[in-house]
Protein backbone atom coordinates (compact mmCIF):
# COMPACT_ATOMS: atom_id res chain seq x y z
CA UNK A 1 0.00 0.00 0.00
CA UNK A 2 1.12 3.39 -0.48
CA UNK A 3 2.48 4.74 2.53
CA UNK A 4 3.94 8.34 3.80
CA UNK A 5 6.89 7.52 6.50
CA UNK A 6 10.01 7.95 8.38
CA UNK A 7 12.96 5.37 7.73
CA UNK A 8 14.89 7.09 10.31
CA UNK A 9 15.82 10.37 12.17
CA UNK A 10 17.04 13.49 11.05
CA UNK A 11 16.84 15.98 13.70
CA UNK A 12 18.85 19.40 11.86
CA UNK A 13 16.96 17.82 7.93
CA UNK A 14 14.04 16.47 8.84
CA UNK A 15 12.61 15.58 5.37
CA UNK A 16 15.94 13.95 4.53
CA UNK A 17 14.24 11.12 6.09
CA UNK A 18 10.69 11.11 4.45
CA UNK A 19 9.78 8.34 2.37
CA UNK A 20 6.74 8.11 0.10
CA UNK A 21 6.53 4.66 -1.30
CA UNK A 22 5.06 1.23 -0.35
CA UNK A 23 4.30 -0.26 3.02
CA UNK A 24 2.66 -3.83 3.94
CA UNK A 25 -0.92 -3.88 4.52
CA UNK A 26 -1.51 -3.90 8.53
CA UNK A 27 -3.03 -6.65 10.05
CA UNK A 28 -5.96 -5.44 12.94
CA UNK A 29 -5.57 -7.40 15.98
CA UNK A 30 -8.90 -8.32 17.94
CA UNK A 31 -10.77 -5.99 18.90
CA UNK A 32 -9.30 -3.40 16.12
CA UNK A 33 -10.83 -1.80 12.95
CA UNK A 34 -9.35 -1.71 9.55
CA UNK A 35 -10.23 1.53 7.50
CA UNK A 36 -9.33 2.71 4.31
CA UNK A 37 -7.90 6.22 4.72
CA UNK A 38 -10.37 8.87 2.54
CA UNK A 39 -8.37 11.99 3.92
CA UNK A 40 -5.35 12.70 6.75
CA UNK A 41 -4.07 16.16 7.78
CA UNK A 42 -0.19 17.17 8.49
CA UNK A 43 0.35 18.20 11.52
CA UNK A 44 3.68 19.61 13.34
CA UNK A 45 4.08 16.46 15.14
CA UNK A 46 4.68 14.75 11.51
CA UNK A 47 7.62 17.03 11.29
CA UNK A 48 9.29 16.60 15.07
CA UNK A 49 8.83 12.27 14.38
CA UNK A 50 11.07 12.74 11.42
CA UNK A 51 13.75 14.84 14.20
CA UNK A 52 13.23 11.82 16.55
CA UNK A 53 10.96 13.21 18.87
CA UNK A 54 8.66 11.12 20.80
CA UNK A 55 9.60 7.86 19.10
CA UNK A 56 12.06 5.17 19.62
CA UNK A 57 14.13 3.68 16.42
CA UNK A 58 13.07 0.20 17.45
CA UNK A 59 9.43 1.71 15.79
CA UNK A 60 11.09 3.21 12.68
CA UNK A 61 10.37 2.48 9.81
CA UNK A 62 6.88 4.60 11.45
CA UNK A 63 4.25 5.99 8.96
CA UNK A 64 3.19 9.23 9.67
CA UNK A 65 -0.16 10.91 10.89
CA UNK A 66 -2.07 11.78 13.48
CA UNK A 67 -5.49 13.04 12.13
CA UNK A 68 -7.40 10.98 9.67
CA UNK A 69 -10.97 10.20 8.35
CA UNK A 70 -12.16 7.15 6.07
CA UNK A 71 -14.38 4.04 5.69
CA UNK A 72 -14.44 1.07 8.09
CA UNK A 73 -14.89 -2.08 6.92
CA UNK A 74 -18.61 -1.80 7.27
CA UNK A 75 -18.63 0.87 4.90
CA UNK A 76 -19.47 3.77 7.72
CA UNK A 77 -17.72 6.94 7.41
CA UNK A 78 -15.74 7.61 10.48
CA UNK A 79 -13.24 9.90 12.14
CA UNK A 80 -10.38 8.18 14.11
CA UNK A 81 -9.57 9.44 17.06
CA UNK A 82 -5.74 9.41 17.44
CA UNK A 83 -5.09 8.53 21.31
CA UNK A 84 -4.65 5.01 21.65
CA UNK A 85 -4.66 3.88 25.42
CA UNK A 86 -5.81 1.29 27.99
CA UNK A 87 -8.84 0.15 27.64
CA UNK A 88 -9.29 -0.11 31.13
CA UNK A 89 -9.46 3.64 31.73
CA UNK A 90 -12.66 4.00 30.55
CA UNK A 91 -13.38 7.82 31.94
CA UNK A 92 -10.57 9.78 30.17
CA UNK A 93 -7.73 7.94 28.04
CA UNK A 94 -5.46 11.38 27.75
CA UNK A 95 -4.78 10.58 32.07
CA UNK A 96 -3.16 7.26 30.96
CA UNK A 97 0.18 7.51 31.26
CA UNK A 98 1.33 4.72 29.03
CA UNK A 99 -1.12 6.33 26.49
CA UNK A 100 0.27 6.99 22.71
CA UNK A 101 -0.98 8.92 19.47
CA UNK A 102 -0.83 7.72 15.98
CA UNK A 103 2.71 7.34 14.67
CA UNK A 104 4.47 7.27 17.93
CA UNK A 105 4.04 3.51 18.72
CA UNK A 106 1.44 2.35 16.19
CA UNK A 107 1.26 3.22 12.30
CA UNK A 108 -0.15 6.30 11.72
CA UNK A 109 -2.78 7.70 8.82
CA UNK A 110 -0.89 8.63 6.01
CA UNK A 111 -1.17 5.61 3.85
CA UNK A 112 -4.24 3.34 2.34
CA UNK A 113 -5.16 1.13 5.11
CA UNK A 114 -5.05 2.19 9.08
CA UNK A 115 -5.44 -0.49 11.88
CA UNK A 116 -7.05 1.12 15.22
CA UNK A 117 -8.89 0.25 18.30
CA UNK A 118 -13.17 -0.14 17.59
CA UNK A 119 -13.80 2.33 20.29
CA UNK A 120 -11.32 4.39 18.00
CA UNK A 121 -13.88 5.46 15.08
CA UNK A 122 -16.31 8.40 15.74
CA UNK A 123 -19.42 8.83 13.00
CA UNK A 124 -18.72 11.45 10.47
CA UNK A 125 -21.70 12.68 10.11
CA UNK A 126 -22.69 13.45 6.01
CA UNK A 127 -22.16 17.12 6.44
CA UNK A 128 -18.50 16.99 6.81
CA UNK A 129 -16.59 16.37 3.83
CA UNK A 130 -13.47 13.67 4.38
CA UNK A 131 -11.53 16.46 4.30
CA UNK A 132 -12.95 18.94 7.06
CA UNK A 133 -13.36 15.61 9.08
CA UNK A 134 -9.86 14.65 8.91
CA UNK A 135 -8.57 17.84 10.31
CA UNK A 136 -9.86 17.46 13.73
CA UNK A 137 -8.56 14.55 15.82
CA UNK A 138 -5.63 16.66 17.00
CA UNK A 139 -5.31 20.76 16.60
CA UNK A 140 -9.49 20.96 16.95
CA UNK A 141 -9.95 18.51 19.50
CA UNK A 142 -6.93 19.74 21.62
CA UNK A 143 -8.63 23.20 21.27
CA UNK A 144 -12.26 21.98 22.05
CA UNK A 145 -11.00 20.61 25.15
CA UNK A 146 -9.17 23.97 26.29
CA UNK A 147 -11.92 26.02 25.86
CA UNK A 148 -14.72 23.47 27.20
CA UNK A 149 -13.66 20.68 29.49
CA UNK A 150 -10.39 22.14 30.87
CA UNK A 151 -11.23 26.35 30.66
CA UNK A 152 -15.00 25.74 31.18
CA UNK A 153 -15.17 28.82 28.94
CA UNK A 154 -19.41 30.16 28.56
CA UNK A 155 -21.14 31.64 26.61
CA UNK A 156 -20.64 35.72 27.09
CA UNK A 157 -17.08 35.55 28.60
CA UNK A 158 -13.97 36.86 27.11
CA UNK A 159 -11.11 34.51 26.52
CA UNK A 160 -7.22 35.61 24.98
CA UNK A 161 -5.89 33.72 22.85
CA UNK A 162 -1.71 33.91 22.46
CA UNK A 163 -0.71 33.78 19.36
CA UNK A 164 -1.82 34.33 15.91
CA UNK A 165 -2.27 31.74 12.88
CA UNK A 166 -1.32 28.58 14.06
CA UNK A 167 -3.64 25.43 13.59
CA UNK A 168 -3.97 25.06 17.58
CA UNK A 169 -4.97 29.30 17.29
CA UNK A 170 -7.35 29.08 14.26
CA UNK A 171 -9.73 26.64 16.01
CA UNK A 172 -9.43 28.21 19.23
CA UNK A 173 -10.48 31.17 17.50
CA UNK A 174 -13.18 29.76 15.40
CA UNK A 175 -14.59 27.42 18.01
CA UNK A 176 -14.71 29.96 20.88
CA UNK A 177 -16.64 32.50 18.52
CA UNK A 178 -19.26 30.06 17.60
CA UNK A 179 -19.99 28.97 21.40
CA UNK A 180 -20.87 32.98 21.74
CA UNK A 181 -17.23 33.87 23.25
CA UNK A 182 -15.75 37.62 23.10
CA UNK A 183 -12.01 36.30 21.49
CA UNK A 184 -9.39 38.80 22.01
CA UNK A 185 -5.94 37.56 20.04
CA UNK A 186 -2.38 38.33 20.36
CA UNK A 187 0.44 38.02 17.55
CA UNK A 188 3.54 39.51 15.97
CA UNK A 189 2.20 39.44 12.87
CA UNK A 190 0.08 42.13 11.41
CA UNK A 191 -0.97 40.09 8.39
CA UNK A 192 -1.64 37.18 10.59
CA UNK A 193 -3.56 39.05 13.05
CA UNK A 194 -5.81 40.69 10.15
CA UNK A 195 -6.76 36.75 9.16
CA UNK A 196 -7.22 36.46 12.70
CA UNK A 197 -9.76 38.89 12.61
CA UNK A 198 -11.89 37.52 9.73
CA UNK A 199 -12.23 33.89 11.27
CA UNK A 200 -13.91 35.43 14.15
CA UNK A 201 -11.70 36.98 16.72
CA UNK A 202 -13.49 40.56 17.83
CA UNK A 203 -10.23 42.25 18.68
CA UNK A 204 -6.38 41.60 17.92
CA UNK A 205 -3.43 42.93 19.58
CA UNK A 206 0.51 43.15 19.15
CA UNK A 207 2.24 41.04 20.89
CA UNK A 208 2.78 41.70 24.38
CA UNK A 209 0.50 44.32 24.21
CA UNK A 210 -1.51 45.35 27.56
CA UNK A 211 -5.21 44.58 26.55
CA UNK A 212 -8.17 47.22 27.72
CA UNK A 213 -10.14 44.43 30.04
CA UNK A 214 -9.27 41.42 31.67
CA UNK A 215 -10.25 38.22 30.43
CA UNK A 216 -11.68 35.12 31.72
CA UNK A 217 -9.67 32.48 30.60
CA UNK A 218 -6.54 32.17 28.27
CA UNK A 219 -5.48 30.05 26.01
CA UNK A 220 -2.15 29.62 26.09
CA UNK A 221 0.32 27.48 23.50
CA UNK A 222 3.41 29.66 22.89
CA UNK A 223 5.22 29.74 26.59
CA UNK A 224 8.12 31.42 27.76
CA UNK A 225 7.51 34.27 25.29
CA UNK A 226 4.03 35.34 26.51
CA UNK A 227 3.50 33.52 29.73
CA UNK A 228 3.38 37.11 31.86
CA UNK A 229 1.78 38.68 29.74
CA UNK A 230 -1.19 35.61 30.09
CA UNK A 231 -0.76 35.59 33.44
CA UNK A 232 -1.23 39.73 33.72
CA UNK A 233 -4.28 39.70 31.44
CA UNK A 234 -6.60 37.55 33.75
CA UNK A 235 -9.19 39.18 36.17
CA UNK A 236 -8.79 37.64 39.63
CA UNK A 237 -10.00 33.54 39.88
CA UNK A 238 -9.57 33.41 35.68
CA UNK A 239 -7.82 30.41 34.37
CA UNK A 240 -4.93 29.82 32.08
CA UNK A 241 -5.19 26.48 29.84
CA UNK A 242 -1.42 25.46 28.37
CA UNK A 243 -1.20 22.76 25.77
CA UNK A 244 1.94 23.75 24.42
CA UNK A 245 5.15 25.61 25.12
CA UNK A 246 6.74 26.86 21.32
CA UNK A 247 8.91 29.18 22.55
CA UNK A 248 10.12 27.62 25.26
CA UNK A 249 9.08 25.85 28.15
CA UNK A 250 10.94 28.07 31.02
CA UNK A 251 9.32 31.41 31.49
CA UNK A 252 11.58 34.53 33.07
CA UNK A 253 8.79 34.93 35.72
CA UNK A 254 7.13 32.42 36.92
CA UNK A 255 4.53 35.16 38.40
CA UNK A 256 4.13 32.80 41.36
CA UNK A 257 3.16 35.83 43.58
CA UNK A 258 0.36 37.36 41.26
CA UNK A 259 -0.79 33.71 40.25
CA UNK A 260 -1.74 33.00 44.25
CA UNK A 261 -2.90 36.28 45.04
CA UNK A 262 -5.43 36.73 41.96
CA UNK A 263 -6.01 33.32 43.03
CA UNK A 264 -5.67 32.64 39.52
CA UNK A 265 -5.91 28.60 37.80
CA UNK A 266 -3.17 26.89 35.73
CA UNK A 267 -4.29 24.18 33.90
CA UNK A 268 -2.61 21.79 31.82
CA UNK A 269 -4.41 19.60 28.70
CA UNK A 270 -3.43 16.95 26.17
CA UNK A 271 -5.26 16.42 22.92
CA UNK A 272 -8.92 15.11 23.80
CA UNK A 273 -10.93 12.08 24.44
CA UNK A 274 -13.22 9.76 21.67
CA UNK A 275 -15.99 11.56 23.53
CA UNK A 276 -14.91 15.12 23.05
CA UNK A 277 -13.97 14.45 19.70
CA UNK A 278 -17.63 13.19 18.92
CA UNK A 279 -19.03 16.11 21.07
CA UNK A 280 -16.77 18.27 18.17
CA UNK A 281 -17.67 16.76 15.51
CA UNK A 282 -21.58 17.32 16.67
CA UNK A 283 -20.77 20.97 17.41
CA UNK A 284 -19.63 21.20 14.02
CA UNK A 285 -22.16 19.65 12.68
CA UNK A 286 -24.92 21.71 14.16
CA UNK A 287 -22.93 25.23 13.69
CA UNK A 288 -21.83 24.72 10.37
CA UNK A 289 -18.25 25.86 11.70
CA UNK A 290 -15.40 24.11 9.40
CA UNK A 291 -11.53 23.62 9.68
CA UNK A 292 -9.45 25.99 7.73
CA UNK A 293 -7.89 24.10 4.74
CA UNK A 294 -4.74 26.26 3.23
CA UNK A 295 -4.32 22.85 0.41
CA UNK A 296 -5.01 19.73 -0.92
CA UNK A 297 -2.91 17.15 -1.99
CA UNK A 298 -2.68 13.76 -3.26
CA UNK A 299 -0.82 11.73 -0.46
CA UNK A 300 1.64 10.57 -3.42
CA UNK A 301 2.78 14.68 -3.53
CA UNK A 302 3.23 14.74 0.44
CA UNK A 303 6.54 16.16 -0.10
CA UNK A 304 5.29 18.87 -1.21
CA UNK A 305 2.86 19.59 1.93
CA UNK A 306 5.49 18.87 4.27
CA UNK A 307 8.07 21.30 2.54
CA UNK A 308 5.28 24.07 2.97
CA UNK A 309 5.02 23.30 6.62
CA UNK A 310 8.54 23.25 7.03
CA UNK A 311 8.97 26.56 5.54
CA UNK A 312 5.66 28.44 7.66
CA UNK A 313 3.97 28.86 4.57
CA UNK A 314 0.09 28.00 5.57
CA UNK A 315 -2.75 29.58 6.84
CA UNK A 316 -4.77 26.42 8.09
CA UNK A 317 -4.30 22.55 7.36
CA UNK A 318 -2.36 20.88 4.95
CA UNK A 319 -4.89 17.65 4.29
CA UNK A 320 -3.61 14.54 1.98
CA UNK A 321 -6.06 12.49 -0.12
CA UNK A 322 -6.49 9.13 -1.23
Amino acid sequence: MLAVYAERFAPDDPLSALVVGEQPEPVAPEGWARVRIRAAALNHHDLWTLRGVGIKAEALPMVLGCDGAGIDEDGNEVVVHAVIGDPGVADDETLDPDRAILSERHWGTFAETIVVPRRNLVPKPASLSFEEAACLPSAWLTAYRMLFTQGGCRPGQTVLVQGAGGGMSTALVMLARAAGLRVLVTGRDEAKRQRALEIGAHETYAAGERLPVKVDAVMETVGRATWSHSVRSLRPGGTIVISGTTSGPQPDDAELTRIFYRQLRVIGSTMGTRHELAALVAMLDATGVRPLVDRVLPMAEARAGFEAMAGGDLFGKVVFTL
